[in-house]
């Protein structure tokens, strides 16, 4: 996959809504070619669409990230790459430990860890190939503090955090730097509605009485700007929350 001569590539995983559409749009207007990857083929490509038509660059291309052998083809069509964010991911249920469902857990970690295993593994080469390469992982602050409620994800998420703090380590040296962005509160059409399987009630109550949670033009913002840093400057960690948000459990709520 390539765009015009010296136009650099990345790749954005579950890009068809959230963080990762909003990412996908602010590289492109950064001066990347986007290539948009989620299972939902009709999503990606309406957004690569809007990209395009706004004078940007992207495709699209309809990828499930927690099957290797679809990752692996996928990455055959690049030699060299410049950015992979590794956003795909999500929670599943709030209940406690002594109830929750296990598989829940199991599909968290699939897409949250393994998810983005197989797209660092897959597109390191082509990364490294590049001279400038850089590996984004979107973990959560749930990744750094736990709360109730939330063991899975907050498993799922320490996963990626360790899988970003462990590559830096191993890869030290090589062309390619690795960030981890960390969002706190983000209000976005589907995350709450999905993790309460649906019920847009309980969904409301994640938000409710915090007047500016962040939006997922917000953390893109973060995203993009610290992918466009100079090659030699590596955000190791970046937390964003919004004001209203102290911690995990402490935020303020109007009454």
């Amino acid at each position: 996959m390539t765009g015009r001569p010296g136009t650099p590539i990345a790749v954005v995983t579950g890009a068809s809504s959230g963080i990762g559409a909003a990412t996908a749009r602010q590289l492109a207007a950064a001066g990347y070619r986007v290539v948009l990857t989620a299972r939902r083929k009709d999503r990606v490509e309406a957004l690569a669409a809007e990209i395009n038509e706004a004078g940007h660059q992207a495709t699209a291309y309809a990828l499930d990230v927690t099957d290797r052998a679809a990752v692996d083809e996928f990455a055959t069509a690049f030699h060299t790459l410049a950015v992979l964010v590794n956003n795909a991911g999500g929670a599943l249920g709030a209940d406690p430990v002594a109830t929750a469902d296990p598989e829940d857990w199991r599909r968290m970690y699939e897409v949250n860890v393994l998810g983005a295993l197989h797209m660092t593994q897959a597109l390191l080469p082509a990364l490294t190939a590049s001279g400038d390469g850089t590996v984004v992982v979107v973990s959560s602050t749930a990744g750094h503090a736990t709360y109730e409620g939330g063991a899975g994800y907050v498993a799922a998420k320490n996963g990626a955090r360790v899988l970003a703090e462990t590559l830096r380590l191993e890869i030290v040296g090589t062309p390619v730097r690795v960030i981890e962005i960390a969002p706190g509160m983000v209000r976005t059409e589907e995350f709450a509605t999905t993790r309460f399987r649906g019920d847009t009630e309980k969904a409301a109550k994640v938000y409710a009485g915090v007047s500016d949670p962040l939006t997922a033009d917000d953390v893109a913002d973060t995203i993009t700007w610290a992918c466009t840093r100079p090659p030699h400057v590596n955000i190791d960690l970046l937390v964003v929350r919004p004001r209203a948000q102290a911690s995990n459990t402490k935020v303020h709520r109007e009454p």
